[in-house]
């Protein structure tokens, strides 16, 4: 997918609110862990995925339809980004007992994204 949105703040507001859909959250989490589709092969390049994704997933997984993968996403945040999305955008969470599996799986990519981008640029 060559059409990603950018890695800002209203992607991740997007994600959150649930104004980007579903195929392209994935999406985006595939492109920063390293996942790029070759078109020409039809086939997903997963040279550049670190082994500790690429051993498990050698394709890209569904994270809003698979628990282990989001877990395995939550655990690969560092510790002190854990609560980036509630530190760097307010974002307060979702009501309890007012919000579904995928949309706590749209947090967690959310907040993995904005970790991976804090990371990459830690002076924002």
């Amino acid at each position: 997918m060559s059409n990603l949105p950018p890695l800002n703040t209203d992607t991740i507001w997007g994600i959150l609110q649930d104004q980007i859909d579903d195929i392209t959250v994935n999406h985006l989490v595939w492109y920063y862990l390293g996942y790029h589709y070759d078109s020409t092969t039809g086939k997903w390049d997963n040279s550049a995925v670190s082994p500790e994704w690429r051993d498990e997933y050698p394709e890209p997984p569904n994270f809003l339809e698979s628990r282990p993968a989001t877990m395995k996403l939550t655990r690969s945040i560092p510790k002190q980004y854990k609560q980036i999305a509630k530190e760097k955008l307010g974002f307060k969470g979702y009501k309890l007992g007012e919000f579904t599996p995928r949309e706590t799986r749209r947090a967690t990519a959310a907040n993995w994204l904005l970790s991976y981008w804090q990371q990459q640029h830690p002076e924002l």
